[in-house]
């Protein structure tokens, strides 16, 4: 695990040493430098795999290629084994960097279907003079360029570009317009104009004249016919315990995130039944009284308890948001308003252990947010408007589960247009609510920039007909590769841990995709087929309490704890340092939020996570 940069061009070792040294928090362990003739590959190393030979960037034999790398191949045992069949020999004891550099002298750019893993990957091929960038299938690893004079930077977080004196960190106004909508900002965009980033499973070619950007690898929801769910539970629980398996190998102890819900007491348990002794498994807890995060502590105790993990929890107090704000928006570089608090946890995980495995990606697989369950029901309307007419019969009620009493609000959603516009009303705000909130000025900025047509060329571009199938290919090109990794990613590596996601296998994402959506939620049931395969593992109780997860309360705290500082934060004069917002349009919003609107908090918390960034950038 590491932070990477570079670039193709002039500057060298002088140019290079700022763009590592800005990506510190990604590798406290080792820094690694690599001066060619017009090129520059640098590294911040996490030592996890082989402490001892390890370091980056790591050359081939004679020196012509070269890999800086960020994030762990699972398998690199195995392909070891078979590059050196074919006579490869590496110097190091067990690097997983260095069969990256044998692989691809075997293989070329074809090793990336052989890896197994999360990756961030730049590689200087010396006799073709090209620079190579891909990231891994998911996501799961960033990686973001820009042009520079005379070639192509890169870097593994915006920072470390910004750190090169001929990238610009003049902001993207029409990529922030997507921010307003979708909580961050969506690739191929950046909050700033010249740096763009790849999108996953995307591999950049870059020799001369404009880079070469191509797809290699793209999730493809195509249903298989005759699956049982009886088969279908072994498979998943077969591919899920030998991802955790093979994510378990690590030179250095590894702990596990545990929030009491399915999937990371899932995790929890195959680490113990297959062997791992002393988990460290970490919780956050609060001191308000709220009832559903009270549950996580209760459920997460009986998982710890079942399985003897060593558990640890870490209080997080309203006080703490304010504070640590400025240091999460930093981490991203970007505005993000997602979850942050994984932040917070990882504060008490980097005490203890450099690796964690976690739950992250189940959701977006085995379907379980409100878009999913909405999915079928809001498809089953469309094709026949007669089920919401009155009185509901029993048909009507097996097929719009488990709205079948809440018909109001399915023919508000079907009234908005097609997918894309239902899915707008699904976000957090669509086209003119962002517009009612602008200047002038920003109104000219944005111009066409539509988010709605960014969803709705997802949609298009999914080869499935089923309707929750096709809302989970949505988030798994947008919301899982653009909010949930990236928030897994910067707030872990912000205290130099690294995150293990074990569903996110791709064997396991591209089962998943071979699923009926039917499969998936059942008669409202969410995750189904994967709560039927892990069963057998959990505590009475956590297989279908209601979803909860690592998510802080900030909408609780931000009515009445948090108040001074939201209305400081979104006072007119700090509104005036951009003139992007309109400070009387604002005010309303702020007004009727106060006045009860509850619905309107993630929408302020996003606003004000934004002109805290602003301040912190520009």
């Amino acid at each position: 695990m590491c932070g990477i940069c570079g670039f193709v061009g002039p500057g060298g070792r002088a140019r290079l040493g700022p763009m590592v040294g800005s990506l510190a928090h990604r590798g406290p362990d080792d820094e690694g430098f690599w001066v060619g003739d017009n090129v520059a590959l640098g590294t911040r190393r996490l030592a996890i795999i082989d402490l001892g030979t390890g370091q980056q960037p790591i050359a081939n034999e004679d020196g012509t290629i070269v890999v800086a790398f960020n994030g762990e191949i699972y398998n690199h045992v195995e392909l070891r084994t078979l590059l050196e069949a074919a006579g490869h020999r590496f110097r190091t004891d067990h690097s997983d960097t260095e069969v990256i550099v044998h692989g691809y002298e075997q293989w070329g750019e074809d090793v990336l279907h052989k890896l197994n893993g999360m990756f961030a990957i730049a590689l200087w091929d010396g006799p073709r003079r090209r620079l190579l960038l891909a990231r891994d299938r998911m996501g799961i690893k960033p990686l973001y360029y820009a042009r520079v004079p005379g070639g192509l930077a890169f870097g593994s977080e915006p920072k470390a570009l910004l750190m090169h004196p001929d990238v610009s960190r003049a902001p993207d106004l029409p990529a922030l317009h997507h921010y307003f909508t979708l909580k961050n900002i969506p690739a191929p965009h950046s909050a700033f104009q010249a740096i763009r980033q790849l999108r996953a499973g995307e591999l950049l070619t870059f020799a001369s004249g404009p880079p070469s950007i191509r797809r290699w690898w793209r999730i493809a929801f195509h249903e298989s016919p005759g699956i049982t769910e009886e088969e279908a539970s072994c498979e998943i629980r077969s591919l899920l315990e030998d991802s955790v398996r093979l994510q378990m190998r690590s030179d250095v102890p590894v702990g596990a995130y545990l929030s009491g819900g399915v999937d990371s007491s899932s995790v929890v348990a195959l680490m113990s039944r297959l062997g791992a002794r002393n988990v460290k498994t970490f919780t956050l807890v609060y001191d308000d009284g709220f009832a559903h995060k009270d549950a996580d502590r209760a459920y997460a105790r009986r998982v710890f308890e079942r399985y003897q993990t060593e558990h640890i929890e870490h209080f997080v107090r309203y006080e703490d948001v304010p504070r640590h704000l400025d240091a999460i928006l930093g981490a991203f570089d970007e505005p993000f308003s997602g979850v942050t608090s994984t932040y917070f946890i990882t504060q008490e995980i980097a005490r203890h252990v450099k690796v964690a495995l976690s739950g992250d990606g189940a959701d977006e697989l085995f379907a379980s947010y409100l878009p999913h369950r909405l999915a079928q029901p809001l498809a089953a309307a469309a094709s026949d408007p007669l089920l919401l007419e009155e009185p509901v019969g029993a048909e009507a009620a097996r097929v719009l589960s488990p709205f079948e009493n809440e018909r109001t609000q399915l023919r508000t959603i079907l009234a908005r247009g097609d997918e894309a516009a239902r899915r707008m009303g699904q976000y957090l705000a669509d086209e003119d609510a962002k517009r009612a909130l602008y200047t002038p000025a920003m109104r000219a900025a944005v111009a066409a920039t539509s988010t709605e047509d960014m969803v709705r060329s997802l949609y298009g571009a999914c080869g499935s007909r089923d309707p929750l199938n096709r809302s989970l290919f949505v988030d798994c090109e947008s919301l899982l590769a653009d909010q949930v990794l990236p928030f897994v990613d910067r707030l872990s590596m912000a205290h130099s841990v690294e995150v293990r996601p074990p569903f996110l296998d791709h064997r396991l994402v591209e089962y998943a995709a071979t699923l009926p959506g039917a499969m998936k939620i059942r008669r409202g049931r969410v995750k189904s087929i994967l709560k039927d395969a892990v069963a057998d593992l959990l505590p009475d109780g956590v297989v279908d309490r209601p979803k909860e997860g690592f998510v802080m309360p900030i909408n609780e705290w931000l009515l009445a704890k948090l108040k001074g500082f939201v209305l400081d934060t979104l006072s007119p004069p700090n509104l005036a340092r951009h003139g992007l917002l309109d400070p009387a349009a604002l005010a309303a919003l702020l007004a009727r939020y106060y006045a009860g609107d509850r619905s309107l908090a993630s929408r302020i918390w996003n606003l004000v996570c934004f002109q805290m960034w602003w301040q912190r950038y520009y």
